[in-house]
Parts: structure tokens; sequence; C-alpha cells
């Protein structure tokens, strides 16, 4: 009798199973490195409004408005963009599938290694 050992997968299967994802991978990680990116691509509203927020203390409700605003306008344009949010998509899956070889988290392989002097 013969017997048949499965096929391996077409290549284009496997990278379809690559790039599921989890429940709290596209309600909770993907939306993190989203809000991370768009703060750095937004820091000119980031700053504005920190500054504007130091300088007016408990006023800063008020007199604050015009900055919040910017800053909300930036951040959601960036939030909105489907773009903006397959490219974080991308470098999620990119880091996911480094742990997955390496074992080690992308912010421990990120880290500086000390030297000596």
């Amino acid at each position: 009798m013969e017997t048949s050992s499965p096929s391996p997968q077409p290549e284009t299967e496997l990278k379809q199973a690559d790039l599921h994802l989890r429940h709290v991978e596209k309600d909770v990680l993907i939306p993190k490195i989203m809000r991370d990116k768009a703060r750095e691509r937004c820091s000119d509203q980031v700053q504005d409004f920190t500054k504007c927020c130091k300088d007016s203390g408990f006023l800063m409700v008020v007199k604050c408005r015009k900055e919040n605003s910017a800053l909300k306008e930036c951040l959601i344009a960036h939030y909105k963009n489907p773009d903006f949010y397959e490219e974080c998509k991308m470098e999620y899956l990119k880091e996911r599938e480094e742990f997955r070889k390496t074992g080690i988290p992308s912010k421990n392989r990120l880290q500086k290694l000390p030297t000596n002097f």
C-alpha cells in the first residue's frame, strides 16, 4: 500500500496563515502601534498642547481648546487612514515573525548592549 505524505502547502497558503490576526492583535496591539506612530507624526501638535497645558495650569481646559482640537484632528486623521493601518499592521506582523524566529521581544532586541570602555 502506498502512503502518501501530505503535500506541502503552497507558499501563498502559508503566507495567508502568517497574516491571520487574533482578536487581541487587531483590537489592542495594532491600535497601540498606531497610537504611538500617530503621536510621533503629530509631534508638533503634541508639543503645542503640552506647552499650553503647562503654561495654563488649571485653566488648560478652557485655554487649550484650539491646541487640543488640532491634536485630535491630526490623530484622528491617522487613525482613520486605511494605508496607515496597513503600515502598522505590517510592522506588527514583522515584529511577530521575528519574535517567533528568535523568541526575543522586539523591545529587548532593540536595546543597546552595554559596552566596556
